[in-house]
């Protein structure tokens, strides 16, 4: 399995205290361990947009996007160059993983950022006014995202009191469809702006979530093959 992380919160998980420690990023660490024990097979690609902000896309960018290939001009071939890097690392990837935290009640800009460099027309999707009012079509599929996150407040799963301020985890799984993602498991662990008990047990049910996810990416034995294990 191919997996590329992304890591988007600007805190690091190894501050010498433990509350400026990012919850986001431990909890990727703690679903690749889960991985390791679980003796599947992996490898990583990190894409850490919390320390290193991909850049903004601007006009020239744009320019350059809606410019048939090979008409592209250096200047315009290098505008594109870190989108074309990016976008062939989503490639590569079985499963995304995306470590984020809540701000604003929505993703970070450094997230928001990798999003607009990858979703490309031509690249990761197509767009065909002979579909009618639903132009875009997604051209990577197959792929899964595990996102792992974490809010200060609380509520904002389905039927939640702030399910409606969710700018977070509701984007992503848009935005993820564009990219190919046909699967999203979500993880998240709130209330740590409370740093109360309720805050401790949602980072406790998180963390043996993503520990049952993590069993999940166990290959599945062929029905015949575990009946004659379990008749042996």
């Amino acid at each position: 399995m191919k997996i590329l992380r992304l890591d988007a919160s600007v805190r690091g998980d190894s501050h010498e205290r433990l509350s400026y420690r990012s919850i986001s990023r431990q909890l990727a660490n703690h679903f690749l361990s889960e991985l390791k024990v679980n003796k599947v097979h992996f490898e990583v690609k990190l894409r850490d947009v919390g320390k290193i902000p991909p850049a903004f896309i601007d006009e020239a960018w744009l320019a350059a996007c809606f410019t048939p290939e090979t008409k592209r001009t250096p200047e315009m071939q290098q505008a594109l160059a870190l989108s074309d890097s990016l976008i062939d690392e989503l490639h590569w990837a079985d499963l995304l993983l995306i470590s984020t935290p809540m701000y604003n009640y929505g993703m970070p800009a450094a997230l928001k950022a990798w999003f607009d460099q990858v979703i490309r027309v031509n690249k990761t999707f197509s767009f065909d006014l002979q579909r009618g009012d639903f132009p875009l079509a997604p051209i990577f599929s197959g792929k899964r995202l595990v996102l792992v996150s974490s809010t200060g407040e609380f509520g904002f799963e389905p039927g939640g009191v702030r399910e409606h301020m969710n700018h977070l985890t509701t984007h992503i799984r848009t935005l993820s469809h564009y990219l190919g993602v046909e699967q999203v498991d979500d993880v998240q662990v709130q209330f740590q702006e409370f740093a109360d008990s309720r805050h401790e047990a949602s980072k406790a049910q998180a963390f043996e979530a993503v520990a049952a996810l993590a069993k999940a990416f166990l290959p599945q034995v062929p029905k015949q093959i575990e009946e004659l294990m379990q008749s042996a």
